[in-house]
């Protein structure tokens, strides 16, 4: 399901398959367009084995319900995978039950364009008791390490740090183009010895790998580091919330304002009682010291075409940086009018001169 402009879509969806063999069918466009269903009509259309999305996508489809599932069979898949960012358990039950019909096992993918594949992920029909929300093991050759913001390895389980990879593999990144200097700083030097992934993770009591976000989307509230997925899954946790998105402001007193934009399933309205609702979600799944110190409720958030919220939109909205060159590149987005509509929301008076 992804643009084919990244490497999820040309490599997984076009040159990977193609080479061994395989069919592959492309998907073009939104999830909702021409309404909810198009996802399972191809499925059984085209009597699709494998069906790999992004969450993003998936808590999208939630949020409108089951109606759009009724005449779906599904009776072809087989395997089920999630690529893209970490996946809330809410959504991967959501995804298994229905997508799967309680029988597909799903993949939960971790990896990036610089790792030239999948590096950490259950392998279906091996990998037992799958953990909704965790990427599990590392696939063939990776070595994964737990580092302290030091670099010092983690021992043990049950340990959160920065997410590195130990030893070379073949697909790894070996420069960037036309810019070596940028590619040793970006990725070899934060952490000499390692591959630094820029992701944090959970190695868990039983050694499995959970990633918890972009490093720098770890948040210090008051003393407490926390990643933002982790309050994304706390609101998504609520029954009213379809997905959620997390960004921070600098603040004077507290270091960083916790933002969170919501959308909501249907049959839910705005209220100030849900937004209590929400924030108390993420009190008894995190902690008081995670709750946002605002939550805006929004009928859409900014994404791309293969369904990545774009995060950097949101802050610089929540900045007052809404003029084009403020905004920066948005060519990749699938609705541009979700950025209007979102502005009007947070900054009417700015909006109402749009």
């Amino acid at each position: 399901m992804a643009d084919i402009g990244w490497i999820t879509g040309h490599s997984y969806i076009a040159y990977g398959p193609l080479s061994n063999g395989a069919t592959t069918v492309m998907f073009e466009s939104v999830p909702t367009f021409p309404t909810p269903s198009r996802y399972w009509d191809v499925i059984d259309k085209h009597k699709i084995t494998q069906f790999y999305t992004a969450p993003t996508a998936i808590r999208t489809l939630m949020a409108n319900g089951l109606e759009h599932l009724k005449n779906f069979k599904g009776d072809s898949l087989r395997v089920l995978g999630t690529v893209g960012e970490p996946i809330n358990p809410a959504a991967w039950k959501w995804y298994f039950e229905n997508a799967g019909k309680s029988r597909c096992p799903i993949v939960d993918t971790y990896w990036q364009t610089e790792t030239g594949g999948i590096i950490i992920t259950p392998i279906p029909g091996v990998t037992n008791e799958l953990k909704p929300g965790s990427a599990m093991i590392p696939f063939f050759g990776i070595v994964p390490e737990v580092l302290n913001e030091k670099g010092v390895p983690l021992k043990g389980n049950n340990v959160t740090g920065i997410l590195a990879i130990k030893s070379k593999w073949p697909g790894m990144a070996r420069t960037v183009f036309g810019d070596h200097e940028r590619y040793l700083e970006t990725y070899l030097r934060p952490y000499p010895h390692y591959y630094f992934t820029g992701d944090g993770c959970i190695r868990d009591a039983d050694g499995h790998i959970w990633i918890t976000g972009r490093v720098d989307d770890v948040i210090n509230k008051a003393g407490h580091r926390i990643g933002s997925a982790e309050i994304e899954s706390a609101l998504v946790a609520h029954p009213a919330c379809a997905e959620a998105a997390v960004v921070t402001v600098p603040d004077d007193i507290m270091g960083e304002k916790i933002i969170a934009y919501c959308t909501l399933k249907e049959g839910y309205e705005e209220s100030h009682n849900l937004v209590e609702e929400l924030k108390q979600s993420v009190a008894k799944e995190i902690g008081k010291f995670a709750v946002p110190d605002r939550i805006i409720l929004t009928s859409l958030l900014p994404k791309t075409r293969s369904g990545k919220i774009m995060r950097r939109i949101l802050r610089k909205i929540l900045l007052g940086q809404t003029s084009p060159e403020e905004l920066g590149d948005i060519s990749t987005l699938a609705d541009p009018d979700s950025i209007t509509k979102l502005i009007l929301k947070v900054h009417p008076k700015k909006a109402a001169a749009l």
